[in-house]
């Protein structure tokens, strides 16, 4: 997380819930399409990090509930290889491994019981970079990559708009860690 994205833990005078520091960017209500889908990306991007600053990393290894082993640093690695399949393997077609699987088992990442908060931030921050370059270098939403899982071609727009889907998912998810660890909620 970078210092941007960093969190306080006092206690709000109104609530007595920790007091997050919101740096988000709004989303512009009359942008034109790529620049709204960029913007609802990085605000997706931007939730996320808010949900996993100012925690521990024992919390951040903590389960949601049995037989859940859903943690907020299993989000994180997950969200790292998201954003690794489909910016980089299928928009850019590197032929790059699976960060946390070489069996290519896009689960494996959910599973952060080894895993230091460390390595996987900075993988997630990392595809984040990634993905961004890819955006902005091309041409048009309507560049095309190959999606070998599916043996489909898929054009940048449907993967702006899924790893979209992807983070407002796995918000609502780490909505819950992340109440479940010290009461935060809404944001």
């Amino acid at each position: 997380m970078t210092s941007e994205q960093s969190a306080t833990n006092e206690q709000s005078a109104t609530t007595g819930q920790p007091a997050i520091k919101d740096d988000r960017v709004i989303p512009p209500l009359r942008g034109g399409e790529r620049e709204t889908l960029r913007a609802f990306l990085d605000f997706h991007r931007a939730t996320f990090a808010m949900k996993c600053a100012g925690v521990t990393d024992e919390e951040l290894h903590r389960r949601s509930m049995p037989p859940s082993t859903l943690t907020l640093l299993g989000l994180a690695r997950h969200m790292a290889e998201v954003e690794r399949t489909w910016f980089r393997r299928v928009i850019d077609a590197e032929d790059v491994p699976f960060l946390w699987s070489p069996e290519r088992d896009v689960q494996a990442a959910f599973d952060a019981s080894g895993a230091t908060p460390s390595e996987a931030f900075a993988a997630w921050e990392a595809e984040v970079g990634h993905a961004q370059r890819i955006e902005a270098a091309a041409p048009s939403l309507d560049v095309t990559g190959h999606f070998a899982r599916w043996d489909k071609d898929v054009s940048l727009r449907f993967v702006m708009l899924h790893v979209i889907h992807e983070y407002a998912r796995h918000n609502g998810h780490a909505d819950f860690l992340r109440e479940g660890i010290d009461g935060a909620v809404g944001f």
